[in-house]
């Protein structure tokens, strides 16, 4: 038996054999020594400031990290503590990985696509224009090698990276004005994020970053002139429907996006095997109850847009094939310059040949 398959039996045997102590078991500091069938293992308090990219008031998008933070707190006994900060309080919401790099804060909640600048493959692993659905992205990550690939191209920066919350794709974006041609991208000041902004820049768009909380100021003084962030209810709750009336779908440049719990490779290391495991756990049913979160929301805020004067739109056909050639374009010119790009990048290529064979055979079509 592997270390890791041990760590995994213990943790099982803590989880069932011992809930029906915990009641009874008086709360302290220090350990918590629980007794299984096997061995004696202990779960030691633990209290870490977890500052996160998102809201937390934000449903799906921003909450996952709370539904989180219980799971453990509750799945511990309270020994395993985050002390959830929001945006901007203690580090800025777009530079989180460089805090926890820096060992300011020892973990945080993020999206790895905000490292594009520094950490150029990152940007894969936060999502990727006509990429993968999400439980495509998520068979990646667990079963075909994602998981290995992103956790060595952090370890170089001293992080160690957990999946931790999946949604769904975001919208195209927020307008003022009709896009019936790619030509009418030219000259808009937009806000857009990851590989997508890339694209958009070769359009003629100017392309600016801003975190969410920054967003409806700059539109509403319209310093942007359009905008794309997350998910229909996520930009309902930030107001941009007040200002642009025509949302766009699909969102072609963000098929799934991806949040992580990053953590200090000396906390990871720090961290006893069954400590570890807790964390993977938990965060992997965060993946899941986040999806479900996210799928469930999006219907009645759709069907409520008439009555706020917003139309949803659709890209016309010609234009997302054009923006998939320029997309493309993109990610071999990112990969012909960054090793790390190329070597993610040419993993994600192979796993969706191989499961294309599947999803092809085995869904119905998206008519039906």
């Amino acid at each position: 038996m592997t270390n890791r398959a041990g760590a995994v039996a213990v943790l099982v045997a803590f989880l069932v054999g011992t809930l029906s102590t915990l009641a009874i078991r008086p709360a302290g500091t220090g350990m918590h020594t629980l007794q299984s069938d096997s061995e004696s293992t202990a779960i030691r308090s633990i209290r870490w400031r977890v500052p996160v990219a998102f809201g937390t008031n934000l449903e799906a998008l921003g909450d996952n990290v709370l539904y989180v933070a219980k799971a453990l707190k509750d799945t511990t006994n309270h020994a395993f503590q985050f002390e959830v900060y929001e945006p901007g309080e203690i580090v800025p919401a777009l530079n989180i990985v460089d805090a926890v790099r820096e060992e300011k804060v020892p973990a945080g909640y993020t999206w790895l696509g905000y490292d594009q600048g520094k950490i150029p493959a990152s940007a894969l692993i936060g999502a990727v224009p006509f990429g993968m659905e999400p439980w495509e992205y998520t068979a990646w990550w667990y079963e075909g090698g994602g998981r290995e690939l992103s956790e060595t191209l952090y370890e170089k920066y001293n992080v160690h990276p957990l999946l931790c919350g999946l949604i769904g794709p975001e919208t195209a974006g927020w307008f003022r004005e009709p896009i019936v041609q790619l030509s009418d991208v030219q000259g808009l000041k937009i806000r857009f994020a990851g590989l997508g902004g890339k694209v958009i820049e070769r359009l003629g768009a100017s392309v600016t970053m801003l975190p969410g909380g920054e967003i409806f100021q700059a539109l509403e003084k319209g310093a942007i002139d359009a905008t794309e962030f997350s998910l229909p209810n996520v930009d309902e709750a930030l107001g941009f429907d007040r200002i642009a009336k025509i949302n766009y779908f699909p969102g072609w440049h963000q098929t799934y996006t991806s949040a992580h719990l990053v953590i200090g490779s000396d906390t990871w290391d720090s961290l006893t095997a069954i400590e570890q495991s807790l964390l993977d756990i938990v965060c992997t049913a965060g993946v899941t109850r986040n999806l479900a979160k996210a799928e469930a929301l999006q219907g009645p805020v759709i069907e409520g847009f008439k009555t706020k004067g917003v139309e949803a739109r659709e890209l016309p056909i010609p234009i997302l094939r054009e923006l998939n050639r320029i997309a493309d374009d993109v990610m071999n010119e990112e990969a012909l310059r960054d090793s790390d790009f190329r070597v993610i990048h040419e993993s994600q290529k192979k796993f969706r040949e191989s499961y294309a064979v599947w999803k092809r055979l085995a869904y119905l079509p998206r008519d039906f």
